[in-house]
């Protein structure tokens, strides 16, 4: 029988158990993760986009994250986590919540490391992403109308059944997993001006901040949508209060709740975010599909709407932002294919 786990009082509006830890990696823990992570996944690719450095008259990078297996980010930080796993953890298994590319990075290396995976979607989870974590032997249970409500469900499930419960932010073995991209990019091309990153729980933003923010003369800028703000609120206020609001139509940025391990990280070492509308982010979509033949989800076109932001701020410098994710659902994809044509 697995052994239960009582919560713990939590920073945030988020339930916690005594197996999580706040405490942000160090760089010797990001280094250790990279040395863990040779062995399961590839180094991804930094190239220069020409279209992107031809309209904003500056150099600007992709970090390809879009070439890992499951397609997104995520999964390094899966991978790091699963690989230091408590052995009392494999029968009762790993639970997560997901609008998709956590839980495919969940998925993913409990399959590798033969342990089952729960993971608790949204009622309207992107169904592309729920087809790949079942093509990965997890379990998938839909719950709620949105992250945080499937959150909750998951976070009663571990307390009941005993799972061990992989928080979306507050886990420094994902933000590490995660940050061994930043070594990467460091690496590739450490005379870097400006750094855009996603903002939805943090772990992204977090993990570049204590890399390519903490080893270069970088600026960090993270990024949300508008109709998405909770995150940018809590950072801006300095508070850790849910928001009502995420009406985005971008999964991987769609949270309402501040989690108070990539916030500490965030307060700390991000030099500034900025907000950008959803309209912004289904043009960066189009605009890479069209110029670069690159398929973007919404919470990767990001980077391209904090250019339009910041477009005078950026001539002549280097750029740098994640192809975090390409796992963008097919009719989503015609939405705003159509959406766009119809404006041309």
């Amino acid at each position: 029988m697995s052994q239960k786990y009582e919560p713990v009082e939590s920073p945030d509006s988020s339930t916690i158990f005594g197996y999580h830890d706040l405490t942000p990696p160090t760089l010797s823990n990001i280094h250790a993760a990279r040395r863990t992570l040779r062995e399961y996944l590839p180094r991804t690719p930094l190239v220069r986009s020409e279209a992107l450095s031809a309209e904003f008259d500056a150099d600007v990078y992709l970090k390809r994250e879009d070439t890992l297996p499951t397609g997104a980010f995520k999964v390094r930080g899966g991978l790091t986590l699963t690989a230091g796993l408590d052995e009392e953890f494999y029968e009762p298994g790993l639970i997560a919540a997901s609008t998709g590319n956590h839980g495919a990075s969940v998925a993913y290396a409990g399959r590798e490391f033969d342990i089952p995976v729960t993971i608790g979607v949204p009622e309207d989870a992107n169904p592309d992403k729920v087809a790949s974590m079942e093509a990965l032997d997890a379990e998938v249970a839909f719950h709620g109308s949105d992250f945080d409500e499937a959150r909750e469900w998951v976070e009663r499930e571990a307390a009941e059944e005993g799972y061990r419960y992989v928080h979306s932010a507050n886990e420094p073995a994902l933000v590490a997993g995660v940050a061994t991209a930043g070594l990467e990019i460091v690496e590739d091309l450490p005379e870097i001006d400006v750094f855009f990153s996603p903002v939805g729980g943090g772990s992204s933003a977090s993990g570049y901040c204590l890399t390519v923010g903490e080893l270069t003369d970088a600026t960090v800028i993270g990024v949300q949508s508008e109709a998405a703000d909770g995150v940018y609120r809590a950072w801006k206020e300095g508070h850790l209060e849910p928001s009502e609001k995420m009406d985005t139509f971008a999964e991987g940025i769609a949270t309402r709740v501040p989690f108070a391990g990539t916030m500490n990280i965030l307060r700390e070492h991000l030099d500034d975010m900025v907000l950008v509308s959803d309209h912004e982010l289904r043009s960066g979509i189009h605009t890479m599909l069209a110029e670069e033949h690159v398929l973007m989800e919404g919470a990767c076109a990001t980077g391209v709407a904090a250019m339009r932001e910041l477009r005078e701020e950026i001539v002549g410098k280097t750029v740098v932002f994640p192809v975090s994710g390409r796992n963008l659902a097919l009719d989503r994809l015609e939405e705003i294919l159509d959406g766009c044509n119809s404006h041309d």
